[in-house]
């Protein structure tokens, strides 16, 4: 007989902080250089005799994400030694946190669900080892050593791929309306690794736990997660049982592959970081910080929908490229009317960023103003110019960024009205289409749509639709 198993899974997310300097050096913080070992001093390359000194700024940014993340501050931590040996450790340790950290005890809602967040902390990311193919030997660039990390920890609440992935979606999103990390995933700054576990349906106890690394995109998050599942149920179902261990994701293979057995807390021998005093903070900093905390996605998602009738997904684009939202809302100020409002919406989404081949808006860049796209929305709303014109100006508002009334009257793109102008192509249109005719006389509608096309093509797109369509109805009947 079939047994059900349930998965169980827990996230350990990573993101590099956006600072000037390293956490514990003035060496620079960038992501983006590729020279290696520039970007280097005596403190993160671990010299002896070497002291630390903790950057503030990075501290403040873990206080706003674990504030966003509706985490307690406790008003007492510290920072831990994490004691360990591998080549891109240049200390032979990782000053981390261990039982106090930053933020504890928070949740974020995703999907519907709220997943708990165990805790928030900071530490010290690593050198970058490079594995040359082909050769013996691998390289470290300790460029990235010392670059200030935040660790997120949620509880094992989150029960499928999707779930896992739409989390860790949602946390980058977070992260950029903080403008504490970049969160680039291609980059490597924001990493994630998932503890999965399954047990059959029966049993309330949770099987063992499996951590996997090397997830890079939320691709990979799903398949490693989707595989991983897959894995244990099978070696459970033939009566085999999983063994506790890091196993890492083959992208190109798409499998998880052993790594080495899981280390447990106290393999790492953490002591207090004898080099750096322990924190206090009032209320009165964190009561700062908090005002410093800006609309995040969820609240953004709910305003649109409510305040612009917007869908859930066209809300979405908006919290997503928040530009592309802040842009809308300048255009939706200077239009009064709701229908014209959500024709605004509709333009933007489809054909701006047509235009733009779906890049993100820069507004610094954007050659159109606001208030020009709203005058544009304005015109198409109260039948001055028609869509098929609409488009043609949107497009070289795009391209130069003149005003939509000064294109019209350039290009000579004015809505064709005269009744008897139209009247005088559709009876052209009628005879060289005898075939759309008979159909509309058949009662088929679409011959109908057909002529108008005709009519549009004809007129370049500058005949009123309805008068063309009242115009033709009138020809076809007698």
């Amino acid at each position: 007989m079939d047994m059900n198993y349930i998965p169980t899974i827990g996230l350990e997310i990573h993101a590099e902080l956006k600072t000037k300097s390293k956490m514990f050096c003035d060496s620079k913080n960038d992501s983006l250089e590729t020279r290696p070992n520039v970007n280097v001093c005596p403190v993160c390359m671990g010299h002896p005799g070497t002291l630390p000194v903790a950057n503030k700024e990075a501290i403040q940014k873990v206080l706003k994400i674990g504030l966003a993340l509706n985490c307690s501050i406790p008003e007492f931590t510290k920072f831990d030694r994490k004691n360990y040996f591998y080549p891109d450790l240049p200390k032979g340790y990782q000053i981390s946190q261990y039982d106090m950290p930053l933020c504890k005890q928070g949740h974020l809602e995703i999907l519907g669900k709220k997943v708990g967040i165990t805790r928030v902390h900071l530490e010290e990311d690593t050198a970058r080892l490079v594995h040359p193919e082909k050769m013996n030997h691998s390289l470290v660039d300790f460029n990235r050593a010392g670059v200030p990390l935040m660790e997120l920890v949620t509880e094992p609440d989150i029960t499928s791929s999707k779930e896992a992935s739409a989390f860790a979606r949602e946390l980058q999103t977070i992260l950029r309306y903080l403008d504490v990390s970049s969160a680039d995933m291609e980059k490597g700054q924001m990493r994630v690794e998932a503890n999965v576990s399954v047990r059959p349906e029966s049993k309330k106890e949770l099987g063992t736990k499996v951590e996997v690394k090397n997830l890079n995109s939320f691709k990979a998050v799903e398949s490693a997660i989707e595989f991983e599942i897959k894995r244990q149920t099978e070696v459970l179902e033939s009566g085999g049982s999983i063994s506790q261990e890091t196993r890492g994701w083959d992208d190109a293979k798409n499998i998880t592959v052993s790594q080495r057995e899981k280390e447990e807390a106290h393999d790492y021998r953490y002591f207090p970081e004898p080099d750096l005093p322990p924190f206090r903070f009032s209320k009165k900093e964190i009561g700062e910080l908090k005002k410093q905390i800006p609309e995040l996605p969820q609240e953004r998602r709910t305003r649109f929908m409510k305040s612009y009738k917007l869908s859930e997904s066209e809300a979405e684009v908006f919290v997503q490229q928040k530009e592309l939202g802040q842009y809308f809302e300048q255009v939706a100020e200077k239009l009064n009317d709701a229908k014209a409002v959500k024709l605004a919406s509709n333009y933007i989404l489809s054909d701006l960023l047509g235009l733009l081949e779906g890049k993100s808006v820069a507004l610094e860049d954007f050659l159109v103003v606001p208030a020009d796209f709203a005058k544009l929305m304005h015109l198409i709303h109260k039948g001055v110019i028609s869509s098929a014109i609409a488009k043609q100006v949107l497009r070289e508002m795009v391209a130069t960024g003149k005003d939509p009334e000064r294109i019209i009257k350039e290009k000579e793109l004015s809505q064709v009205t005269d009744t008897k102008a139209i009247e005088e192509i559709a009876k052209d249109i009628i005879l060289a289409n005898a075939k759309a005719v008979e159909d509309y006389k058949k009662g088929k509608k679409t011959a109908l749509q057909f002529l108008i096309g005709q009519m549009m093509a004809k007129t370049k797109g500058t005949a009123s639709p309805e008068v063309a369509k009242k115009v033709l109805q009138k020809l076809l009947t007698r």
